[in-house]
């Protein structure tokens, strides 16, 4: 680093060093904290006074740059400097800072000069970006355009040195040197230009600094070429072929012409005209757009008048200089199918009977269409889910015929539908529909809704009650589906259906003509007809049959414990009787149905309820405990039977037994095992007929008893014996007791009683009975004989 003093030696009131100016070169942009100098020894100052002197550092008329180490004496960068900033103006090419050192005890002031050397640090910038230029078509080659010059803020060597364009076949540069020795450039035309080929130039230039490195800065040129009237208008093609259907609506698009004109603006605005070829007729027809060289119809087009039009349309362009083209338009008209085929019906048969043949000839219809080609082809056709057929006659000609045969209960009338539809695209059709209609014919049956009946009847009905309506259908009409009904006669125990049963003829309702009891007649079974009133008449019959329904119309009959009515039945039994012993069994039957004869035993009365119970099924009484001194000698039961019926009906049987301190043999309860017939050896036998005769007269005595209650005498007779069983009686007295039959057989208890035990015999009674009571009558088991005797009660 040059360092430059001067001396000057001058008295003031201050003393100041001698006139000199130290002189520092540094460059632009040094880091902060950089060290330029070290003032203290350039100057030949002690460094340790300098604290104590108050040593400053002032800047004249500048930003503070630079400052001072009081320690070291060294001269540092405080903010980076910058030399276009400090300089900004190039008429010098030198930049200096000037800086002041003071320092007191004594006073002193030393000038100091900074000069700040420029570096190549800013490369060349264009004014503008974007260059713009238009220049038209019709400029000669060598033409010169000026273009802005690059500024670079450095100075010297670092500014602008050159400029360069890119590479372009119609454009070329010249560098020039201005007075103030700034570089420039300008544009060369090196070749003429065809907007229509190449409408807009795209070039770059670039502004070269004379810096090392060198720097740079470019400017995008747009070259606008300018149009001139130099292109006439030009056509697709020259002669155009367009198809329009007939009928086609007012504005419809024939077609759209599209002449291009390679020039812009108002040299390639067109419009479009007729020439003076174009026939009026076809003008009348067709609508010409002058914009936009639509063609739209204008006139009705009938195929049949005018097939073919011919036009010859020009576009010329609104340069100064108008230029045109022209083409010529050739347009046919196709046939389209603007007319619908029509039918015509010759001949139709309506109504017809239901029975007619098949392949009878119903209709004639006759089909025609204006158009011709397949425009005029017709094909005629009804629904497929129709019992006819077309049958296709020369000159369109077609019968219906019947193809199935008909039935009028089904569909009683038909809606054919006859479809005529040509062959055109699109097709067009008509149609027609008539109505068939069908006469009815007796061919069905009448037809009941069921083909059996049960009519469930309650017995004791008033008489002329109705039991049910059998009505019957019949699908014909009018009289053949007018019904009669009647009752087929059938007699059963000499007495007709007709005595028990009447039928309304008219609607079928049937009525019982008897009141009905369930216990002498259960059902009856019959057949109801239905005959309608056709030529010839049909009929068909149903089965009836009516149930008699049982109602609680019987109260239940005590048979065991027999005993004379209202009287009390008496039974000892000895006081050592077990727990659980069977003291008495109480039989009870009901004539009524099954449900209503279900009969259930309770006790009404009982002088020790804790002694005894009953089995509320089988009307056995047991003993709950055995007997003790504090018992009573006499207990009275009153035992009430009552059936299922709604409401119940019961009968009551009042027992008194009393107690004896007697020994007896203890027997046990009765068990029911099968008796073989080899058992029976020729001494029981005899024993049993003997004791069967004894137990007759009490039979009877029961028997005149009975008759005397209903009024009706039919003593029973024993049948031959079928199976047997026996039931020995040791520890009880009471014997079990036999089912009750409503259907084929009546049991009849025969008892033969010894001193050892009981034989019971169980046998089949005749078919037809009412009912039967089976049962063992009640013996004491203290007395040596039978308190009572087997009985068999019929009603």
């Amino acid at each position: 680093m040059k360092r430059y003093v001067l001396l000057f030696v001058f008295f003031s009131f201050v003393h100041r060093a001698p006139a000199s100016v130290t002189h520092y070169s540094i460059p632009e942009e040094m880091k902060e904290g950089s060290v330029v100098a070290n003032i203290a020894n350039d100057l030949s100052l002690d460094v340790k006074t300098l604290n104590k002197r108050k040593m400053r550092l002032d800047i004249i008329a500048n930003k503070r740059y630079l400052d001072v180490k009081k320690e070291t004496g060294e001269l540092y960068i405080v903010e980076k400097i910058d030399r276009e900033i400090l300089c900004p103006t190039k008429s010098s090419a030198s930049c200096y800072l000037k800086l002041e050192v003071i320092l007191e005890n004594p006073v002193r002031i030393f000038n100091i000069e900074v000069e700040i050397m420029d570096i190549n640090d800013n490369a060349p910038q264009f004014r503008r970006n974007v260059i713009h230029l238009d220049i038209s078509e019709s400029t000669p080659k060598g033409e010169r355009f000026s273009l802005s010059n690059a500024v670079d803020p450095d100075v010297g060597s670092n500014t602008v040195k050159t400029y360069h364009l890119s590479e372009s076949q119609h454009f070329g540069i010249e560098v020039q040197t201005g007075r103030d020795g700034s570089k420039f450039a300008e544009l060369i035309l090196k070749e003429t230009l065809d907007r229509e080929e190449q409408a807009v130039h795209n070039l770059m230039l670039t502004a070269i600094d004379g810096g090392k490195p060198a720097r740079s800065g470019t400017a995008k040129i747009i070259v606008q070429v300018l149009d001139t009237n130099d292109n006439a208008p030009l056509f697709d093609k020259s002669i155009y072929s367009v198809k329009i259907m007939e009928n086609s609506p007012i504005g419809s698009l024939v077609i759209d012409l599209n002449a291009t004109d390679l020039d812009e603006g108002s040299n390639s605005d067109l419009s479009y005209s007729y020439s003076l070829y174009t026939p009026e007729k076809t003008q009348e027809t067709f609508n010409l757009n002058p914009s936009t060289g639509e063609i739209t119809v204008k006139g009705m087009l009938n195929y049949e008048d005018f097939r073919i039009y011919d036009m010859e349309v020009i576009a010329a362009d609104r340069g100064v200089n108008s230029l045109s083209g022209q083409c010529t338009i050739k347009i046919q008209i196709e046939d389209m199918n603007d007319n619908h085929p029509e039918i015509s019906i010759k001949s139709f048969q309506s109504p017809v009977s239901e029975n007619v043949d098949v392949d009878t000839v119903i209709a004639v219809v006759s089909v025609s269409d204006k158009d011709s080609g397949n425009n005029g082809v017709v094909d005629l056709r009804i629904p497929n889910n129709m019992p006819f057929k077309l049958r296709e006659s020369p000159d369109n000609f077609y019968k219906l015929v019947v193809s199935e045969p008909l039935d009028r209960e089904k569909v009683p009338e038909y809606d054919i539908t006859f479809t005529v539809t040509d062959r055109g695209s699109p097709p067009l059709s008509d149609n027609e529909t008539m109505t068939l209609q069908l006469l009815d014919v007796n061919d069905n049956v009448p037809h009941f809704p069921q083909s059996f009946y049960t009519i469930r009847v309650m017995e004791n009905n008033a008489p002329g009650a109705l039991l049910s309506s059998l009505s019957a259908f019949d699908p014909d009409l009018h009289e053949n589906q007018y019904l009669v009904y009647f009752i087929l006669e059938k007699e059963i125990a000499n007495t007709s259906m007709s005595m028990l049963f009447s039928i309304n003829p008219e609607n079928g309702n049937l009525y019982a003509l008897k009141t009905f009891d369930y216990e002498m007649e259960k059902d009856f079974l019959f057949h109801i007809e239905a005959r309608d009133s056709g030529s010839p008449p049909l009929s068909s019959n149903v089965t009836v049959h009516i149930i008699i329904v049982d109602q609680n119309d019987n109260a239940p009959v005590i048979v065991s414990p027999w005993r004379a009515h209202g009287s009390v039945v008496e039974e000892k039994i000895p006081r050592s009787t077990d727990k659980g012993s069977l003291v008495a069994k109480v039989i009870a039957l009901d004539v009524d149905s099954v449900h209503n004869s279900r009969v259930t035993y309770q006790f009404l009365q009982v002088t020790d309820a804790s002694l005894f119970s009953l089995d509320q099924y089988n009307g056995e009484i047991r003993t709950m405990r055995m007997f003790s001194y504090k018992d009573s000698r006499h207990q009275r039961l009153i035992v009430v039977a009552k059936d299922n019926g709604d409401p119940a009906l019961s009968a009551t049987v009042t027992i008194k037994l009393s107690t004896v301190e007697t020994a007896v043999k203890a027997y046990s309860d009765m068990t029911e095992v099968p008796l073989e017939y080899d058992i029976f050896s020729d001494l029981n036998l005899y024993l049993v007929i003997g004791l069967g005769s004894v137990s007759f007269l009490l039979l009877i005595t029961i028997l005149v008893t009975i008759v005397l209650k209903c009024q009706k005498v039919k003593p029973s007779k024993a049948a031959p014996p079928c199976r047997n069983s026996v039931i020995s009686e040791r520890n009880s007295t009471i014997a079990d007791s036999t089912l009750v039959s409503n259907d084929a057989y009546w049991y009849s208890l025969f008892l033969a009683e010894t001193r050892k035990g009981k034989l019971v015999v169980r046998q089949p009674m005749p078919k037809g009975s009412r009912y039967i009571v089976s049962s063992i009558p009640r013996s004491t088991g203290m007395s040596e004989t039978s308190d009572s005797a087997p009985s068999t009660l019929q009603v």
